[in-house]
């Protein structure tokens, strides 16, 4: 094969052993956390049609440039799947029998032709949980305690961003913006942090946004810091003070359950996808060592009802984790992550299927036990259980069999010892759990 196409899709990449361990390590630990709340595993084809992520309720124009599109032989008309959210709303249209509210959890890949930057890529793994069924602010209080209860289990100090859809419409429209120019807007507001007010300006020109309106926008942004409080006594507007109501809510759920985190209102936060009908939040690390989300979601309303057209409503709250932004995050730590697919190796000179016999009765103990298959010598056997990482090696030759016993080698202190067979899984339990 040609050295031409020994090489990678651009925007996709190779996990080695050593990296996928931590990306197993991310998901278990992610799932661990999502099964603790209730939520049901989901999966969902990553194959859909066309038509389906291409809906107006979808995630809109801004979305689809980067879907990646084909057919089959039957000419149909299909793509690779973008998020986990519109397949979420067909299966709940799929089955009518479901009871709400439904609280799931799927981890799955999503591919997006997007830009690319560390942590971010074109085929990547999504980990999402949505409970469909509840109107309550109660909903996104706990998938914001879910997020920093994750990001805890996993040792990342982060901070999450929050806003509120309702109040940021309700402001556009008392500034005067017509409602088919509020998505462009928005999508420029949401970049303000990134590139400031005169970004911003900039930006709304090039979208053609009307002078006068862009006035009205940068005299507003330059009025300083904004709370709810300062929001609620300028802005009147039911949406607005629906908006600021359902945030100051959501606050005192999450203050009052003590859910230790840091929560920040971001009055131009407003999430790209057009879906959002409500909160919206980004959670971002403290220490800013990747700038861009590490997690996002928001309540999507009315996407499911609209686009199953059967006259119910289905209110839903979602929240998104990157698995592979998370992983860059811990691979930027000093800290070595020591990820390792044995706790031990066994090295048999002259007694395989004895040694084999030993090996799993470890695994059937639930110890991890790698056999040495290549009949290496003791010494390059022991180079390879160092490079690996294995921590301990069993020694089991023709003596050790005549003799009971087998040895135990703890390869990070280099000391030795004799076990009786009949106590190995005790003494190696003991040692990998006192490591």
């Amino acid at each position: 094969m040609e050295n031409s196409v020994l090489k990678n899709v651009k925007g996709t990449k190779d996990f080695m052993p050593q990296e996928q361990m931590l990306r197993n390590r991310i998901r278990r630990t992610l799932e661990e956390v999502f099964e603790a709340y209730g939520c049901k595993p989901l999966e969902t084809p990553m194959l859909a049609n066309y038509d389906l992520l291409a809906s107006k309720y979808g995630g809109g124009a801004e979305i689809l440039k980067e879907v990646y599109r084909l057919s089959d032989q039957g000419e149909r008309e299909l793509a690779l799947r973008y998020d986990l959210t519109v397949p979420l709303a067909k299966v709940v249209g799929m089955n009518p029998e479901m009871r709400l509210p439904f609280k799931r959890y799927e981890i799955g890949k999503v591919f997006r032709d997007g830009p690319v930057k560390p942590g971010r890529f074109r085929e990547f793994v999504q980990c999402d949980v949505d409970i469909v069924g509840s109107a309550s602010m109660l909903a996104e209080a706990e998938l914001i305690s879910m997020a920093f209860d994750a990001f805890d289990r996993l040792g990342l100090e982060v901070y999450i961003e929050v806003n509120n859809r309702k109040l940021l419409s309700g402001i556009l429209q008392e500034l005067g913006i017509p409602e088919d120019r509020a998505g462009d807007v928005m999508l420029s507001l949401d970049k303000l942090e990134k590139i400031g007010v005169a970004g911003v300006q900039e930006d709304l020109r090039e979208r053609k946004v009307d002078e006068s309106l862009i006035t009205a926008i940068v005299s507003f942004l330059q009025e300083g810091e904004m709370t709810l409080a300062s929001l609620e006594e300028r802005f009147s507007s039911a949406l607005v003070q629906q908006g600021i109501q359902e945030l100051n809510q959501l606050f005192a759920y999450v203050q009052g359950a003590g859910a230790a985190g840091d929560i920040r209102f971001a009055p131009f936060l407003a999430r790209g996808l057009g879906i959002y009908t409500g909160t919206v939040y980004e959670i971002f690390l403290q220490d800013q060592r990747i700038t861009s989300s590490i997690g996002s979601g928001g309540r999507y309303d009315k996407i499911i009802g609209q686009f199953l057209g059967d006259g119910r409503e289905y209110p839903a709250v979602g929240i998104s984790f990157g698995l592979d932004v998370i992983l860059t995050a811990l691979t930027m730590e000093s800290v070595e992550h020591d990820e390792r697919a044995a706790d031990v190796l066994v090295v048999p000179l002259g007694t395989e299927a004895l040694s084999l016999g030993l090996a799993n009765r470890l695994r059937g103990c639930g110890i991890r036990t790698e056999l040495e298959l290549s009949g290496r010598r003791l010494k390059k056997a022991l180079d390879y259980a160092n490079k690996e990482r294995i921590p301990f090696v069993l020694i089991f030759g023709e003596n050790e069999v005549e003799s009971g016993v087998v040895v135990l080698r703890d390869m990070r202190e280099g000391n030795e010892e004799a076990v009786p067979l009949t106590s190995i899984e005790q003494r190696l339990s003991e040692a990998i759990t006192n490591r």
